[in-house]
C-alpha cells in the first residue's frame, strides 16, 4: 500500500497527463515500489465499482432471486472487472520487450492504474442513478456512454504521455489495451455465466 499522502498526487498526475500534461509523468512513482503499489488503484476505485455491480447483480439475478444468489453474482461481476482489469496488464508485461516499450512499461502501467482509478469515480453519477433510481436506466445508460466516449479520449493522451513514443505506438499500444480489456471481460463473462435469469 503507498502512503496516503503519495495517492493524490500520482493521480493528480495521471489526470494532468489526460488533460496534455505530458511533463506530469515526473509526477508519477515509476520505482518497483510505485509499480506495485499503484495497484492499490484497484482499492481506490473498489467502492464506486460496487455501486455500479449491485444493481446490475439485482438485475441479473432476477426478482426472485436471494440475498445468497444476488451477492454470488456481486462476485463474480468483481471478479469479471478485476480481470478484465489486471490481466491485460500481464499480457503486455510479456509482450513489452518485443514492441518496444520495456523502458516505458513501468510508466504506463502506474499511469493507467491510477487513470483507471479516475475513470472508475467519473461513472459515479451513472451507477447512481441506476442505483436510487432502476426507472432512469436509459438516461444512466446515456451518460455512461457519453463518460466513456470521453474517457477513450483521455486515456489516448494518458497512454501517449506515459509510451512517448509517438502517436503510432500509442494508438498501437492504446487499441491492444483497449482490445484485450474487451476479450478479457467478454470471456470471464462467459466462463462465469453472467447472463440475466
Amino acid at each position: 500500500m503507498p502512503p496516503l499522502v503519495a495517492i493524490p498526487r500520482q493521480m493528480i498526475g495521471a489526470w494532468r497527463m489526460m488533460t496534455g500534461r505530458r511533463d506530469a509523468v515526473r509526477m508519477l512513482d515509476v520505482s518497483a515500489d510505485g509499480f506495485w503499489n499503484s495497484f492499490f488503484a484497484v482499492v481506490v476505485a473498489l467502492p464506486v465499482m460496487l455501486v455500479g455491480w449491485v444493481p446490475m447483480a439485482g438485475e441479473l439475478s432476477g426478482a426472485d432471486a436471494t440475498f445468497g444468489q444476488r451477492f454470488g453474482i456481486l462476485v463474480r461481476l468483481a471478479l469479471v472487472d478485476l480481470g478484465a482489469w489486471v490481466l491485460p496488464i500481464a499480457a503486455l508485461a510479456a509482450a513489452a520487450s518485443h514492441i518496444g516499450i520495456r523502458d516505458r512499461f513501468a510508466h504506463y502501467v502506474v499511469a493507467s492504474n491510477w487513470g483507471s482509478a479516475i475513470f472508475a469515480w467519473m461513472v459515479l453519477p451513472a451507477s447512481l442513478m441506476r442505483l436510487v433510481w432502476p426507472g432512469g436506466a436509459d438516461i444512466a445508460t446515456a451518460i455512461a456512454l457519453g463518460i466513456f466516449i470521453l474517457s477513450l479520449v483521455l486515456s489516448w493522451r494518458l497512454t501517449d504521455a506515459a509510451i512517448d513514443k509517438g502517436a503510432g505506438m500509442t494508438t498501437g499500444v492504446f487499441a491492444g489495451m483497449f482490445f484485450a480489456s474487451l476479450l478479457t471481460l467478454f470471456a470471464l463473462q462467459d466462463i462465469l455465466r453472467l447472463q440475466p435469469q
